[in-house]
C-alpha cells in the first residue's frame, strides 16, 4: 500500500485565485490538509510502504516573498513524520523558487546517491527503484526539456526556447491562446531524447523479469488524462515508450488539479490527481491506492474518488 498526493501549492499566504482569476485557492490550509494526510497515512492498517509525492509542493509566489526555503522545509517536516520513504515529482513550481542545481540539495531530490537508477545528466531528476517483489516505480522528470530553474545561457534554456518558441509565438509563453497544440505553454515541459532512451531501458529490464511498473511525474502523458492543457510537450514519445512494453500498469500525475482519469487502448491507467491546493478547507484530497495481484485499489480522501485498476 502508498500513499499518493499532488499540488500542495503550500505559501503562508491568504487565500488566492488560480490564473484566471475563478477558481479559489487556499495556500495557508493546504499544509494543514497535509497533516491530516500524513495522520491517516500513520494510521493506515496494513501499514503503507511509501508515499508518492506528485509535484507542486510549494507554490511560487513564495520566491516572490523570499520564503522558498522556509515553505519547503514546513511541507517536508510534515513529511518527515512519516515513517516510510516518500518519492517527490518536479513540478513546475518547484522550478519557479529553485533552481534545478538547487533542488539536487534539497530533500525534494529523492533520486537515490550514486548508482545507475536514473539518466547520467544527474539534474535530472528521474530514476527508478524496486518497490516490492515484481513491482517497480519510475519517476519520471516531465521538466528535463525546459525553460524553468535553468540557466538563460546554458544550452539546456537555449534549447528548450527554441521547441517552445516553434509552437507559440504568443508573447506571453504561458498563454494557449490560438495554438494548434496548446499544450505548448512554459509551465509544461518535455523530456529529453537521453531520458526517453533510459526510460526504454528501465521498462525492457521489466519486461524481462516479469515486473509490473508504475510510473510517476508531475505533467500527465496522456491527453484523455488531462484538460488538453496540462500535458508534457513531447508526450507521444513517452507513451511509445511505455506502449512498445508490456508491463506499465499506471501511469500516476498532478498539475491538473481538477484531476482526470483514463484507460488507454493499450490496457495502461493513467491517473491524474486532483489537487490539495484547490481543496476547501473542509475537504481534503489524497489517497491509499492498495496493490494487489491483478489490481490496484484507490481508496480517496475528499475530492479524490474510490477507483478500481485492474491489470
Amino acid at each position: 500500500a502508498f500513499g499518493v498526493i499532488a499540488d500542495i501549492q503550500f505559501a503562508d499566504a491568504e487565500d488566492g485565485h488560480d490564473f484566471g482569476g475563478c477558481r479559489r485557492r487556499y495556500y495557508r490550509h493546504s499544509l494543514r490538509l497535509l497533516r491530516e494526510a500524513v495522520r491517516a497515512w500513520a494510521d493506515e492498517s496494513p501499514p503503507i510502504d511509501f508515499v508518492l509525492q506528485l509535484g507542486d509542493s510549494i507554490d511560487g509566489q513564495n520566491a516572490r516573498r523570499g520564503e522558498a526555503e522556509s515553505a519547503l522545509q514546513q511541507v517536508l517536516a510534515v513529511l518527515g513524520e512519516l515513517s516510510v520513504p516518500v518519492h517527490h515529482a518536479w513540478g513546475n513550481h518547484e522550478l519557479y523558487n529553485f533552481s534545478r542545481a538547487r533542488l539536487v540539495q534539497t530533500g525534494l531530490y529523492s533520486r537515490p546517491a550514486g548508482g545507475s537508477d536514473g539518466p547520467p545528466d544527474r539534474e535530472c531528476h528521474a530514476y527508478h527503484c524496486s518497490l516490492a517483489p515484481r513491482l517497480r516505480l519510475v519517476v519520471l522528470d516531465t521538466y528535463d526539456v525546459s525553460t524553468l530553474g535553468t540557466d538563460p545561457g546554458s544550452s539546456r534554456y537555449q534549447e528548450s526556447l527554441r521547441v517552445l518558441r516553434e509552437k507559440n509565438p504568443n508573447d506571453d509563453l504561458n498563454s494557449p491562446a490560438g495554438l494548434k497544440e496548446p499544450y505548448f505553454v512554459a509551465f509544461n515541459g518535455g523530456f529529453s531524447q537521453a531520458q526517453l532512451d533510459w526510460f526504454n531501458e528501465v521498462l525492457k529490464f521489466s519486461d524481462e523479469n516479469q515486473e509490473k511498473v508504475i510510473v510517476m511525474g508531475h505533467v500527465p502523458i496522456h491527453p484523455y488524462a488531462s484538460n488538453g492543457v496540462c500535458l508534457a510537450w513531447n508526450y507521444e514519445a513517452a507513451l511509445s515508450v511505455v506502449h512498445s512494453h508490456r508491463c506499465v500498469v499506471c501511469v500516476l500525475a498532478g498539475h491538473l488539479h481538477d484531476g482526470a482519469y483514463c484507460l488507454d487502448s493499450h490496457g495502461v491507467h493513467h491517473l491524474t490527481l486532483e489537487g490539495v491546493i484547490e481543496t476547501p478547507p473542509e475537504s481534503n484530497a489524497f489517497g491509499t491506492v492498495y496493490v494487489y495481484e491483478d489490481k490496484m485499489v484507490l481508496k480517496g480522501r475528499g475530492r479524490i474518488p474510490d477507483r478500481v485498476m485492474h491489470f
